[in-house]
């Protein structure tokens, strides 16, 4: 018990003395999550939407792909797009491969099915009624469509929260698409990994305190979405 103890303490002191090295995969990691989110929140809600909402040919195999799209092992995902970015990869050229972009398209893809089949699920349970009442009263295709998402809204913000928590906890796709370089590619979840197996115990629990409570943040704003959600 004195190890942990012992490691508790120096992390607290890494994290009250703003340490550079703790901190710079803290950056590392927010910049990454951004990036990654924002690629899926532009991507998926469209997407889901129109998944959720339009009648189409192939519709059926579409939502099965993206339910299937969720079970896709991350190892996988990071095999892909590396295979892409590395050197001899068509998408070589553009020097993606160990950067914070390059892992932001990994956690992207990662992020995406999340969004699109929790938007898609939101647009579904939409009550039929809204439709028809808008139509009532004259509303055109885009006015019924800003309507539906707005009132889908809620589920949709949770949707964005869990794809949020699912990018930020991976490690898989951090390590081989960002190749965990210090001060540069190395994130919350590839420097726990790299320190705890060094032995640098007191790193790795600053860093574990650090994602916790991002985890908790974001559970407390799942919470709040799921009370506002509740009619």
């Amino acid at each position: 018990m004195d190890f942990i103890l012992d490691g508790l303490t120096t992390a607290l002191r890494l994290l009250a003395g703003l340490d550079p090295e703790t901190f710079s995969a803290v950056r590392a990691t927010l910049a990454t999550t951004f990036l990654a989110i924002s690629t899926s929140l532009a991507l998926g809600i469209p997407l889901g939407f129109c998944l959720g909402f339009f009648d189409f040919p192939g519709k059926r195999a579409a939502r099965a792909v993206a339910d299937t799209a969720l079970a896709l092992p991350t190892v996988v995902i990071g095999l892909i797009v590396f295979a892409f970015l590395s050197q001899r990869g068509p998408l070589g050229h553009l020097g993606l491969l160990f950067s914070i972009s390059g892992m932001a398209v990994g956690l992207a893809i990662l992020g995406l099915p999340i969004v699109v089949t929790m938007t898609a699920t939101a647009v579904e349970g939409i009550d039929r009624r809204l439709t028809e009442t808008l139509l009532t009263l004259g509303a055109n295709r885009r006015q019924l469509a800003m309507a539906s998402l707005w009132e889908a809204r809620f589920p949709v913000m949770l949707a964005a929260l869990t794809a949020f928590g699912r990018i930020v906890s991976e490690v898989g796709i951090a390590m081989m698409v960002g190749g965990n370089i210090k001060w540069h590619t190395r994130t919350i979840t590839t420097a726990i990994a790299m320190e705890t197996g060094k032995g640098e115990f007191a790193m790795g629990i600053a860093l574990g305190i650090v994602l916790m409570t991002i985890a908790f943040l974001v559970t407390l704003s799942a919470h709040w979405i799921k009370r506002r959600a509740a009619p």
